[in-house]
């Protein structure tokens, strides 16, 4: 897939477009809190503008290149249901206001993407000089797969090296100002702590970019169908955040269905690199057998998460002080 300068730099231009027009056109000093059915608009516009896109390399590249295109996407998405949790603990670490959380995450969507690009960059670079690349990122999705399995501490965020550089360089208030992220005090600018937040999220992006970008180079080693399906991705995720809301509690079998995600996307990988080398009986898994793995996957663990949490919970043990129904009724 040839993809030309002028193309790449019309995509960036348009995905830097889409969001301008979302933080500082849509939802520019908009004090609402962001509802639920205002949250399912904007995910499926964002949605729509995904779907048309891969549309447009399908009628441009064919096929193959758009079914490596959606199945990046819908791996890129799926893995960033896990940036939820984390979001969600730093926006309450943070007690970012309820119609300040949209501006924060928008914003630190955006310095993702950027750091995204730049891991984006240097894999396809290492992938096209070093074969042996693909067996390092294939041992590194299943070792995270049985991480994911095991189970870990989701709950703990723990401050990076660039949230601590910025809070110890630049000064910081501790109070917010509106959806401000700089404010004056005294004569002095300061950042507030949506300024931080803002860093927080974004920096703390890219520990999941560790896992998901290795993924998709499993997909497709197209370095312009890596990127939009992750800048896609992102750009839908503050919606999806307000969507689901609660939800994400429910989804108990998620992460195994994510690290089984993981683990056969770490075994194409290393199959590929073994094809690759002359190993004769590695097979090359096809794009249409990964999309319906993946997407088989997400059914059946959003299905079986749906049910069991509707499954109808043991009788309550009755209470010392309260008499028994069924001993009154033999009284």
């Amino acid at each position: 897939m040839s993809v030309s300068p002028l193309v790449w730099g019309l995509t960036i231009a348009g995905i830097l477009a889409v969001i301008a027009a979302d933080l500082f056109l849509i939802h520019r000093n908009d004090t609402r809190e962001f509802t639920t059915r205002r949250a399912a608009f904007w995910s499926a516009i964002y949605i729509g503008l995904a779907v048309m896109f891969g549309v447009g390399v399908w009628v441009s590249s064919g096929g193959q290149y758009a079914a490596e295109y959606f199945g990046g996407f819908v791996t890129e998405k799926s893995l960033s249901v896990d940036n939820l949790f984390v979001f969600m603990v730093i926006l309450a670490r943070f007690a970012v206001p309820k119609h300040a959380q949209h501006t924060v995450l928008m914003a630190g969507i955006v310095i993702a993407l950027v750091l995204r690009g730049l891991f984006i960059a240097v894999g396809a670079a290492a992938i096209s000089t070093f074969t042996w690349v693909f067996f390092i990122f294939g041992a590194f999705l299943l070792w995270t797969a049985i991480g994911m399995v095991r189970g870990g501490d989701e709950e703990e965020v723990k401050e990076n090296f660039l949230l601590r550089w910025a809070k110890r360089v630049i000064p910081t208030s501790d109070d917010y100002d509106g959806s401000r992220f700089v404010t004056r005090r005294d004569g002095r600018r300061y950042m507030t702590p949506m300024a931080v937040v803002m860093i927080a999220i974004g920096s703390t992006d890219v520990m999941f970019a560790v896992d998901s970008i290795p993924a998709i180079f499993g997909l497709t080693t197209e370095p312009y169908l890596v990127f939009t399906a992750n800048a896609f991705a992102l750009m839908g995720l503050v919606q999806l955040y307000f969507l689901l809301g609660g939800l994400t509690d429910r989804l108990v079998y998620l992460g195994h269905g994510l690290a089984f995600i993981l683990g056969f996307i770490g075994v194409k990988l290393i199959f590929h690199a073994m094809h690759e080398y002359g190993v004769s009986w590695a097979p090359e898994i096809p794009i249409w057998l990964s999309l319906a793995v993946i997407a088989g996957t997400l059914a059946a663990t959003t299905v079986a998460s749906l049910a069991a949490g509707r499954k109808p919970s043991d009788k309550a043990p009755i209470a010392a002080d309260e008499p028994d129904a069924s001993a009154t009724r033999d009284a």
